[in-house]
């Protein structure tokens, strides 16, 4: 798989926790319409598990080493 950058992993991992935390949260109160629970409970669960994704590729990520072939070479 390429290589993410750490920041942009970071953004994605937070706003899918973010989103199906409050996902799941109007998916069970009360305030929601009976025929939507179980969708907006399933779309927070969904968001979770993306979280959880991008949060696997975060920890398992390796660090892209830069070309040695566009280095610049010292003649000391």
């Amino acid at each position: 798989m390429r290589y993410i950058e750490p920041i942009r992993v970071k953004v994605l991992m937070i706003m899918f926790f973010a989103t199906g935390a409050v996902g799941i949260f109007i998916g069970l109160s009360a305030f929601t319409p009976p025929s939507f629970k179980i969708m907006i409970t399933f779309m927070g669960v969904i968001n979770i598990g993306l979280g959880a994704f991008f949060a696997f590729l975060f920890l398992t990520q390796i660090k892209k080493d830069p070309d040695k072939r566009k280095k610049k070479k010292k003649f000391d």
